[in-house]
Formats: structure tokens, sequence, C-alpha cells
């Protein structure tokens, strides 16, 4: 059993690229066996983030002090969900949303708050045994669609997509995609790509997002 990362670590770069890496494997354990209407929609190839060329970001916000996400909105894809917190559960792994809570969120603890230098982390179900769940439609994103998330202390933190994507369970790339960067960025993840009885979601779905607004 590979353990997540320890209380006085968790928060820096490799204690979110450790404890990630764990996501994959328990999302796709709640997966539905059977996928509704042909499953989830997938992001289109020419949406992934262009690695060879700098995206580095122009006229950026300042980084917000920490304040938890209360809700999760994706105009684009008419996602509109609170958000609860999830750690890690006993056995190490990353907790999700219970299943059950077919329209509910969660920000990853281990990381910074969405707005905060440094990247975000929010999880999410693409279904569950009964149907559809919170992040069904995520893989229908774009490059400019909008995520906004609504914090606690009463300000709304907007987020450019400028990367989707599926990325395999086996060989992820956590330390690619859940860098440590000096402006405030969002990871959205939720299951993806082929599915099987036997094995769930051979993959995750990666929305890469930063920080253009705050309202």
């Amino acid at each position: 059993m590979v353990q997540g990362p320890n209380r006085t670590s968790r928060r820096g770069a490799w204690g979110v690229v450790i404890v990630v890496l764990l996501v994959g494997v328990h999302l796709v354990r709640g997966g539905t066996e059977e996928w509704p209407a042909g499953g989830p929609p997938q992001p289109l190839a020419a949406a992934a983030p262009d690695h060879a060329v700098a995206v580095a970001p122009v006229n950026v916000p300042d980084p917000l002090p920490a304040s938890r996400p209360a809700r999760v909105r994706m105009p684009a894809v008419r996602i509109d969900a609170p958000v609860t917190a999830v750690g890690l559960d006993a056995e190490g792994w990353i907790d999700t949303p219970p299943a059950y809570e077919t329209n509910l969120a969660g920000w990853f603890t281990g990381a910074v708050t969405p707005g905060e230098k440094g990247t975000a982390v929010v999880v999410g179900h693409v279904d569950t045994p009964d149907g559809r769940a919170v992040f069904y439609d995520v893989g229908a994103l774009a490059k400019g669609h909008r995520v906004e998330v609504v914090r606690q202390d009463g300000r709304t933190a907007v987020f450019s997509v400028y990367g989707i994507e599926v990325v395999p369970k086996e060989g992820f790339p956590a330390e690619r995609i859940y860098r440590a960067t000096p402006y405030p960025e969002l990871r959205v993840l939720t299951c993806g790509g082929g599915f099987s009885r036997q094995r769930g979601y051979d993959g995750n779905v990666v929305v890469s997002a930063r920080l253009v607004e705050v309202r």
C-alpha cells in the first residue's frame, strides 16, 4: 500500500504529487459498471495543453489569501455544485465525496485553496452505480471556458481553462500536472478514458486552469 505524505509535508509540491497519484485509483472504485448513454464526454485532442509552448500568464490577479471553497461552477457545461473538504482516509488514500452525493465536489485539503499561489485540486465522481455524477460533463470543457470557485470569504476566484486531457492511471504524469507554480492555478480531476467491467476507468480527465479574475 502506498502511503500519502505526512502532515507536515503534504502542502509542498512533492506532497501534492504523491497524494494525487492515488486519486485515479480511488475514483475508479466509484465508477458505474456501464456507461449511460454511451459514456461521459471525452476531451478533444486539440484541447490538450501545449507543453512545447511557454504558458506564462499575462495580467494575472494577485494571489488571494487562504479561504476554503464553498461552491464550484462551470457555466459552459452547466456544473454548479457545493464543495466539501476531502483529505486522506485511514489507509492513506485520498478521499472523495460520498458516492450517494451525486452533485458534490471535493477540495483536497493537502493543497492550497483555490486562488492562493500554487496549484489547488478539486475532484469529483464522473458517475456512480446509479448514473451520472457531478463531473460527468467535465470532459466537454474546452480551452477558454471558465471555472468559478466561490470561496467562504465571499470572493469568487475565476479560472480560465488552458488545457484538458485524458491521462492514463499507469504512469500518471503527476509531476507535470501538479507541479507548484508561482501563480494561482487549478486542477479539476475526474475519471475518464476507456472503461471495462474488470478494471473500471483506465484514466483521468484532467482540467488545467489558471486564475484570471477575482470577483
